[in-house]
């Protein structure tokens, strides 16, 4: 796995909302908890809604297509443990927000 520079810390979603990014034209939910960032797949995989257009409650990232709930920081469905999303390390370095892809 890469890390990969997604936008500055000062560019980061802002507590308690998601963004939208690609990287190298795949689609990734980028989540502010509370001040912390997570990073999941940006395709629901119920019928392929764009989860960063989705919104945020708690942890809970919610897809704008048809409302199936993911927690963010784990990837799982609460409804369903086979629907899930895969997830990926965040870190910051030197200003930079990273996300460690495959």
């Amino acid at each position: 796995m890469a890390n990969k520079k997604i936008c500055s810390a000062i560019e980061a979603p802002a507590a308690g909302t998601v963004s939208e990014i690609f990287i190298e034209g795949m689609p990734y939910a980028v989540c502010n908890v509370d001040g912390k960032l997570f990073c999941v797949d940006g395709t629901c995989p119920h019928a392929g809604g764009p989860l960063g257009q989705g919104t945020l409650h708690g942890n809970r990232l919610t897809c704008p297509w048809h409302a199936f709930e993911f927690d963010c920081r784990t990837g799982l469905n609460d409804a369903d443990e086979d629907l899930t999303i895969s997830t990926y390390t965040v870190s910051l370095e030197r200003g930079d927000v990273l996300v460690d892809i495959p």
